[in-house]
């Protein structure tokens, strides 16, 4: 058994997915429009090319979302997608890259009780990211 995150987006999947694989290093291996499946001939045209599914590997992680069509889109709450770094340096770049133009920082990457570096904070796309650096035990 696997289990991944399934990110919802509002109409910026595929925005969000290129910009994920480039920070993160990952290679996106689905990018499936609703007008593309048989299931995605009854959604309106002007959301026809938004994305039904995507699919994200980094690694042996695998992230994936969609564009969640209207009524459904709902603002990620109660969840945080977590990334684990070996090193403060990667730790700095990953920060520095996800919260570009962050909607909220609730705390700044800087160093605490457990963490060489942590970080809390909601990307331009509206997900919750912690990028965590752990102290060696």
């Amino acid at each position: 058994m696997k289990i991944n995150a399934y990110l919802n987006f509002d109409g910026k999947c595929e925005e969000a997915f290129n910009f994920y694989a480039g920070v993160l290093g990952g290679e996106i291996v689905a990018m499936i429009r609703f007008d593309e499946m048989p299931e995605g001939n009854d959604m309106p045209k002007e959301l026809a090319k938004n994305i039904m599914h995507a699919t994200l590997h980094i690694g042996d992680n695998v992230l994936m979302a969609s564009d969640a069509p209207p009524p459904y889109f709902q603002k990620a709450q109660g969840m945080t997608v977590a990334i684990n770094v070996d090193t403060p340096a990667e730790a700095e770049r990953i920060f520095s890259a996800l919260s570009q133009d962050a909607q909220h920082v609730l705390m700044p990457l800087g160093e605490t009780s457990w963490a060489q570096r942590f970080a809390m904070f909601t990307d331009k796309y509206g997900t919750p990211w912690i990028v965590n650096c752990p102290k060696p035990m």
